[in-house]
């Protein structure tokens, strides 16, 4: 092992290590250092992930290696795909049907499945979650049992047409890093509550359609909700046809550029606080509130008639927009 080449290239060839005592042999701590930190350098998983001593010796964050556990629960007698991984991916997917500890290489229930849970394990190298149940509808409840990472960047389109889905766990979730969340829970039909009460929103820049057709939700809050670096929120409730009871209190707006279609079809909300709404950038309002109820137009205009000049001036297109 000592007169390995330590180039990227010789990672694979690099004989696991399963314990500490597996190194007793090599003698010379220049080359115990250079595996160390080659190791360290390339991330070596399969070395340092199940290994405690090395981790100290490396004095490492095990938190940036340790994977995301993902508890799926499917529909019954339906078989199809049930998550969404990109072919070069694979391989930093583990997937266990019934908590049968034998890795199973398929990503789809097939016909003859009698399968009531399965637990999906990620390495440490995904960075991304786009689309990672994109058009998994035979999915009725995801539970994120252990998250520890902060490199997921991207959740755009992340539970897209998941049209069976009644229910997501977020309570173990991390999003302190992620600056895309547009179509997040578009097309997510059969959800009918969703607590996102713990997310971290600081970074993220794209909301557009992010709850977009969630026909099924009544209410939802979101005074948690840090969106200061908002750009996008174009249909980001449209056609939200159940949802009567709408939380946007702390939502700060100053830096959105587009609110079209942004309440469109939410025919049942009857009041809507947008009184910390600043209008000042935006450039394209059409139909944002596309047919909503009256009472709740002419509640948002009776409020903006009493605005002083100012204020005023920072949201007329909000005001123009309740007369599409």
């Amino acid at each position: 092992m000592a007169s390995k080449d330590m180039s990227n290239t010789q990672k694979e060839n690099i004989e696991p290590i399963k314990s500490i005592n597996n190194l007793k042999n090599i003698k010379s701590k220049v080359i115990l250092k250079k595996i160390f930190d080659y190791i360290q350098r390339n991330k070596s998983l399969e070395i340092i992930k199940y290994n405690s001593n090395i981790q100290k010796r490396l004095n490492i964050n095990i938190n940036d290696y340790k994977p995301i556990l993902i508890e799926i629960i499917p529909v019954p007698n339906k078989y199809g795909k049930f998550i969404n991984i990109k072919k070069e991916d694979k391989k930093y997917f583990h997937i266990y049907f019934n908590d049968n500890k034998e890795e199973i290489k398929r990503t789809e229930l097939i016909e003859g499945d009698e399968v009531s849970k399965i637990n999906v394990v990620i390495d440490y190298e995904i960075n991304s979650f786009n689309k990672l149940f994109y058009s998994c509808n035979k999915v009725k409840s995801i539970n994120f049992k252990k998250f520890y990472r902060v490199n997921i960047t991207d959740m755009s389109g992340m539970f897209n047409k998941c049209s069976s889905l009644e229910e997501i766990n977020f309570s173990n979730f991390d999003t302190n890093n992620v600056t895309d969340m547009s179509e997040m829970f578009l097309n997510c039909e059969s959800l009918k509550k969703l607590d996102i009460s713990n997310f971290n929103t600081n970074k993220v820049t794209n909301m557009r359609y992010m709850f977009s057709y969630c026909s099924s939700l009544k209410e939802l809050n979101l005074s948690n909700f840090n969106t200061n670096n908002v750009t996008d929120m174009s249909y980001m409730f449209s056609y939200c046809s159940s949802l009567y009871k709408l939380n946007l209190s702390n939502f700060n707006t100053n830096n959105v550029s587009s609110m079209k279609y942004m309440f469109s079809e939410c025919s049942r909300l009857e009041k809507l606080n947008l009184f910390n709404f600043n209008a000042n950038k935006v450039t394209d309002m059409r139909y944002m509130f596309n047919r909503c109820r009256d009472k709740l137009k002419s509640e948002i205009k009776n409020h903006y008639k009493n605005l002083k000049n100012e204020a005023l001036d920072n949201n007329k297109f909000i005001y123009n927009s309740l007369n599409d």
